[in-house]
């Protein structure tokens, strides 16, 4: 294995490969662990989604859900459970670390099997934009900005040139979102991953003031939920993607039904980085919760940012579902419990504020700085409704 790495950066960059011994990050150990105030990165959702098979036969008649396709989200949340009862206090999208008057804020994941689709259309550009996203976004959650970014890139044999264009992917989502590429492994592994074929998980890590961390312990009934669209799918869900794929007559070059890219462009559309529009908007005031909307979807993700006895309810008919989750869907006959569940619907990220605070971010949005809706308010009782 080799590793990349920058000692200093103050912005975005890569280092030429170097055989330098592999190193890791060791175990926090504390004499009082209780009086830390640290978490885990341990989503609700399961990585099974990597080693899924498209084998099984499919009789293209019934409801298509998640677990169908290999991944049990309720399998992931009992994991999370099971770690809480090792290591307590994990949960959060981001874990928080003491570090004088701040907070050190990691969070680490991959792209799961959107990297099959990554093989079928060549598309290796953006991936590693969507890499980035997926933990920058975890960790802004709790109001922090991240410093530096580090990958892994894990495949059977170097193709200098495709993992080139893997990272220039990495260095665009770390230019995004105004943080350093620090650094990175990659690993070649003969014999392990299929031929042309590669994995991705990357680690980011922020800083947020302690005074100015956002934990959601103020939210209160009446607060408003704002949702900040996304750009497609992001990188949760593809498992099911794939499946409604085969399924459907429709190939990754054909047209997407109701949109105006084909069905592979709108699949392989990159996450929306959210760091500096999110921070931006925390910087006005207002801002109690925030909830990165992967994969758990809204039903999910949301009540994790809520006191106990809190709960949601989401205005379905606040935003337009986009045409490629109107044709998951359709193709793959998909309950809309289990969508909910599972995609973001046109909705990467749900900030929970103050009445006032929506009021202002509502206008901003009206006035074309932004696009966002009111796409729910809190309520008393704990879940997530729909109306």
């Amino acid at each position: 294995m080799e590793s990349r790495i920058l000692h200093s950066s103050s912005s975005c960059c890569y280092s030429s490969l170097g055989t330098v011994n592999r190193y890791r990050f060791s175990s926090v150990s504390s004499p009082k662990p209780l009086s830390v105030s640290f978490t885990q990165t341990a989503r609700r959702r399961t990585k099974v989604s990597r080693v899924l098979s498209m084998s099984k036969k499919d009789d293209a008649t019934g409801s298509l859900t998640y677990k169908d396709s290999g991944v049990d989200i309720d399998a992931g949340t009992e994991l999370v459970k099971r770690i809480a009862k090792m290591a307590p206090g994990i949960g959060g999208f981001g874990g928080l670390f003491p570090l004088g008057d701040d907070y050190l804020v990691a969070g680490t994941d991959g792209v799961g099997t959107k990297l099959k689709l990554a093989f079928e259309t060549g598309i290796h550009d953006t991936i590693g934009i969507d890499l980035v996203a997926m933990s920058v976004n975890d960790i802004v959650t709790s109001g922090a900005k991240p410093l530096f970014f580090l990958d892994y890139f894990a495949t059977s044999r170097l193709d200098v040139d495709l993992a080139e264009k893997v990272i220039k992917g990495i260095v665009e989502g770390c230019r995004q979102s105004e943080c350093a590429l620090l650094g990175g492994e990659t690993a070649e592994m003969p014999g392990f991953y299929a031929e042309g074929e590669y994995d991705l998980s990357g680690f980011a890590v922020g800083i947020v003031k302690k005074n100015a961390v956002i934990n959601g312990k103020n939210i209160v009934a009446g607060d408003v939920l704002i949702g900040l669209p996304s750009s497609g799918v992001h990188s949760n869900g593809f498992s099911l993607v794939r499946r409604v794929l085969a399924r459907s007559n429709l190939s990754l070059n054909d047209a997407l039904p109701g949109g105006s890219t084909t069905l592979g462009e709108a699949l392989m559309a990159p996450t929306v980085i959210y760091v500096k529009q999110v921070l931006d908007i925390i910087s006005r005031g207002g801002v109690k919760g925030i909830a990165h909307i992967t994969g758990g979807g809204f039903t999910d993700n949301i009540p994790r940012v809520f006191p106990d006895g809190l709960g949601a309810v989401i205005h379905t008919d606040a935003w337009e579902l986009p045409p490629l989750f109107k044709w998951i869907q359709q193709s793959g006959r998909i309950e809309d419990s289990e969508m909910r569940r599972t995609f973001n619907l046109g909705i990467g990220m749900v900030m929970v504020v103050s009445p006032e605070a929506a009021s202002r971010i509502l206008q901003e949005a009206k006035n074309g700085d932004y696009v966002a809706y009111r796409v729910g308010e809190v309520i008393n009782g704990e879940g997530v409704s729909y109306q």
